[in-house]
């Protein structure tokens, strides 16, 4: 039974790899050119839209958004969400709203194609780099200042090794940026992926998505820093022990 369950989720694996690829293909011509300059750029944040809402219809796996609170489209936060699967980047880009840069990992950048897409549209960085790090936050905080939003994982990459309990203590950085520019933070809870993408193979299943209330950011300062960690903590593992049980 076990062998056969791989087998199954190796042909899966296939197949939503090969709709994954495809799509992108199609749309990066238009990608592409939107990239080169920079009031363009939200073409292509909107055709990322659309790679990822066709990518989860095509893979048989329905996505549910719950809503705790109105998030408006037009507005500036900053998203903050638990990572455990590498299908996560791919979901945040499908059901957010508004116009966005991820921060992630620069050696995104060496994929083909995907790597000039993501260093011209999103922010990277080298978390072993102070200098990387500090030029990671700085150009997020001007993009916050511009009016477009920033998603983060604050658990600065996946490094559970229990799903689905996060690990602590969150990195700052999102935390920071919030504070620091008074915008609201939005926890969001990634109910399933583990589930789905738990390592390299995948499995069918419904995708859950929690998108928690804004925390207002106004009048906090760097004191109030850890408490507000502690409380978008609280918020996410709340969530996710819920769905678990």
């Amino acid at each position: 039974m076990h062998r056969l369950k791989k087998l199954l989720s190796q042909l899966y694996t296939g197949w939503c790899l090969f709709w994954f690829v495809l799509i992108f293909l199609l749309l990066y011509p238009v990608v592409y050119i939107s990239l080169q300059k920079e009031n363009w750029k939200v073409v292509a944040h909107h055709c990322n839209r659309i790679w990822g809402q066709l990518f989860f219809f095509m893979a048989g796996m329905p996505v549910k958004i719950i809503y705790e609170a109105e998030i408006d489209p037009k507005k500036t936060y900053v998203f903050c969400a638990n990572h455990f699967s590498y299908l996560d980047i791919a979901l945040m880009g499908t059901v957010l709203k508004n116009y966005f840069a991820f921060v992630g990992k620069s050696s995104v950048k060496n994929i083909p194609l995907f790597g000039y897409m993501f260093t011209q549209l999103h922010i990277q960085v080298d978390r072993s780099s102070k200098g990387s790090r500090t030029k990671a936050l700085t150009r997020s905080i001007k993009a916050l200042k511009s009016g477009r939003s920033i998603m983060i994982f604050p658990e600065g990459g996946i490094h559970s090794t229990n799903f689905p309990q996060m690990v602590q203590p969150f990195k700052d950085g999102a935390f920071s940026m919030a504070i620091e520019n008074q915008v609201p933070l939005v926890p969001v809870s990634l109910v399933d992926n583990y589930k789905v993408m738990p390592e390299i193979l995948m499995w069918p299943h419904q995708i859950r998505v929690v998108f928690h209330a804004p925390i207002d950011t106004t009048g906090l300062t760097k004191k109030d820093l850890n408490d507000l960690k502690t409380q978008v903590y609280g918020v996410i593992q709340g969530t996710l022990d819920k769905y678990k049980a």
